[in-house]
């Protein structure tokens, strides 16, 4: 059996092909693994519960702030798609751990 597998990041949308291959997956019958059998409805209740209190611990690690920005880099940001405020606080982190980057910016 064939392995179909796609790479699709954030936010981007899919391509025609890549959707066609989607499509065609669906059609496929499920193959039995041994070492991945069916979950049982306990189970998955028991894996909804943890990806919960994983999200909650995820949300309170990181403090929310506020912060001014121009619309113009607000419109940057955004055009990048869904997750763009983790890529602006991911930027902000680069600068942090670059003093040189923090020296520029403060000129």
């Amino acid at each position: 059996m064939d392995l179909i597998q796609l790479t699709v990041k954030d936010g981007q949308m899919p391509t025609e092909e890549q959707l066609q291959e989607i499509r065609a997956a669906t059609r496929l019958s499920s193959v039995y693994d041994v070492d991945c059998p069916p979950s049982n409805p306990e189970a998955l209740a028991e894996f909804a519960a943890k990806a919960r209190e994983l999200r909650r611990a995820v949300r309170h690690a990181k403090p929310a702030v506020t912060l001014r920005l121009s619309q113009d880099y607000i419109d940057k940001y955004k055009a990048l798609g869904k997750g763009y405020t983790g890529i602006m606080a991911d930027v902000l982190a680069y600068a942090a751990d670059h003093p040189e980057i923090l020296k520029q910016a403060a000129l």
